[in-house]
């Protein structure tokens, strides 16, 4: 016992109280070690909403905790690379984004496609959504930077294109915002006033490319040559349904005269280079505002006449205030007709003078009298439209009748009557009578000059008097090959044209017209048939005027067409200098 009594150690008080101490100091430093990482994890997790707290950073915050720990725990190096990993987490680009529990309460003052709900007043202007619209702000605080590219790749996904390719109005706006706001359309929605939104600069470029898209157009029209085409299906025509004007006299009017077959009315003319405007009538009177308009011809004129005036006149809500100038209803027998518009102070009048030179009567010898063509005496009714603004002249049809083709003891000049004169050089001196009045007395400052060419008729087994047939014709003539040869008498007129000090535009119908042996009223150009055509309707047919609606619309979408580049060509040379 003595000797184990011998060899116990001995505690000291002193000692006892050394070892007192160390689990105190052991006890103390753990606690303040707990107290730090508790209230790192805290801040961490709960940071300051007040955006000028330096605090709100996380990365500077991080940065001052690591000098801590360094002064208390120089070699711990646990807590250091926790801290370092927290930082990263913080700096992801696509975290705020992506984080839908706070997303709502953190602001981005550059981002136009963030919801912005901070109550500080944002003075930094949206950036367009091809930027960067996260960026350093003009404070110098490291905000986090969302590119916009990967919303786009999100949108175009979702929509089949990008943002800028496929959006209507709003629309495009709301989508987008919910993209970025988690499908809440009432936030995030980027406006159509923001500076530099992809809505507003689609906005400010329209006018430039609607300008730049209507001048391609009307150079296309300036180098066209809207007389060789083809006819080519189109349901949207006619430019007007039968039956819906009273204008038009029963002598073209097919449908209401019982033809039964409607293809024919669902053709339009397209050029080989270009395609013509479709007529609005609503613009033509327009353009025709304060004007007078003639027609001087034959009835192929007239069938050109009536068709404008049925596609003007519907155009116009009261038709009340379109009216002839007499009262007439009926457009043959008389010597001219005027058409008022009256809230356009526009006329379009109609001189009937089939050979543009004057009929004339000699008396011969016996006492009687006979008829002539005076070829150097243009016809009596121009001194009343030669100061229009607009004049549209033809001939034709009447110089292959019997008188004028066989050319006896019918041409007429000063007092002398020829024996005998072929046809295209009595032709030729009357379209050279007509050219210098016009030359004479006709001011191109003013006046638009006008001739339509020959319109081809379809006789088949003779001619308009003697059986001539074109009733069974349903569709038109595809393959060129099978069009006539080019009226000489129109090559004789295209030379006198070409000598002209006044310009006529030529309206060059002829080839166009060869086409439609379709268009014709054949045997449907009445309805109430005499006894004699009622024996045999087929010997009266007219296959030299055409239906209407029908062929004559196109001739005036042509002249619609030339209109416009008129005033398309004044129009640019007023802004040279």
């Amino acid at each position: 016992m003595a000797h184990a009594t011998k060899y116990l150690p001995m505690i000291h008080p002193r000692s006892l109280f050394s070892i007192h101490k160390t689990s105190k100091t052991l006890t103390f430093a753990y606690t303040i070690t707990f107290a730090f990482v508790a209230f790192t994890i805290f801040l961490a997790f709960c940071p300051s909403s007040n955006t000028s707290s330096p605090m709100f950073t996380t990365t500077s915050y991080m940065s001052q905790l690591s000098s801590i720990f360094s002064v208390f725990f120089q070699n711990t190096t646990s807590s250091s690379n926790s801290s370092m990993a927290f930082a990263t987490l913080n700096t992801n680009p696509y975290r705020s984004t992506n984080t839908t529990s706070h997303s709502s309460q953190k602001t981005f003052k550059t981002s136009p496609l963030q919801n912005q709900t901070q109550t500080t007043p944002t003075t930094n202007k949206a950036k367009p959504s091809d930027h960067v619209v996260n960026k350093e702000s003009s404070s110098g605080s490291n905000h986090t930077q969302v590119e916009a590219k990967p919303l786009k790749k999100i949108n175009q996904s979702a929509k089949g294109g990008y943002p800028a390719d496929n959006f209507s109005g709003a629309s495009h706006n709301q989508n987008l915002g919910d993209l970025v706001n988690g499908g809440d359309t009432g936030k995030g929605v980027v406006h159509s006033d923001y500076p530099g939104s992809p809505l507003k600069r689609q906005n400010s470029g329209n006018n430039e490319k609607d300008s730049r898209v209507k001048d391609e157009k009307m150079e296309a029209l300036i180098k066209c040559d809207f007389f060789d085409g083809e006819w080519v299906k189109d349901d949207s025509y006619p430019l007007y349904e039968p039956g819906s004007c009273n204008l038009i006299d029963e002598q073209f009017d097919c449908i209401q005269n019982g033809r039964s077959d409607k293809e024919y009315l669902k053709y339009k003319w397209k050029p080989k280079g270009c395609s013509l405007p479709r007529l609005d009538g609503h613009r033509m009177l327009d353009l025709l505002r304060g004007k007078r308009l003639i027609f001087v011809g034959d009835s192929i004129n007239r069938n050109m006449w009536e068709s404008l005036l049925c596609i003007l006149r519907n155009a116009m809500k009261d038709k009340s205030k379109v009216y002839e100038a007499n009262g007439r209803v009926q457009f043959r027998g008389e010597a001219s007709y005027s058409f008022i518009f009256k809230d356009y102070n526009f006329s379009m009048e109609l001189f009937v003078s089939p050979f543009l030179v004057q009929e004339w009567e000699v008396q011969v010898k016996n006492g009687t009298k006979k008829e002539t063509l005076r070829l150097d005496l243009v016809g009596k009714s121009s001194n009343q439209y030669k100061n229009a603004d607009i004049i549209i002249f033809n001939t034709g049809h009447w110089w292959t009748h019997d008188k004028t083709s066989k050319g006896k003891d019918y041409y007429q000049e000063g007092s002398h009557v020829y024996d005998e004169l072929n046809v295209l050089e009595a032709f030729r001196r009357a379209i050279t009578t007509l050219s210098r009045w016009i030359d004479a007395n006709v001011d191109p400052s003013k006046s638009m000059v006008f001739f339509r060419g020959y319109s081809a008729s379809h006789f088949s087994g003779g001619q308009w008097n003697s059986g001539g047939q074109c009733d069974s014709e349903t569709v038109p003539i595809k393959n060129e090959k099978f069009l006539k040869e080019y009226p000489p008498k129109m090559r004789v007129l295209e030379k006198v044209l070409k000598y002209m000090k006044t310009h006529v535009t030529y309206l060059n119908v002829t080839k166009m017209t060869d086409f439609r042996k379709d268009g014709h009223p054949s045997i449907y150009r009445k309805q109430n048939l005499s006894s004699e055509e009622r024996k045999s309707p087929l010997r009266y047919q007219d296959c030299s005027h055409w239906c209407l609606p029908g062929v004559p619309d196109a001739w005036n979408e042509i002249l619609y067409a030339e209109l416009l580049l008129r005033k398309y060509q004044n129009q640019h040379q007023q802004k040279k200098p």
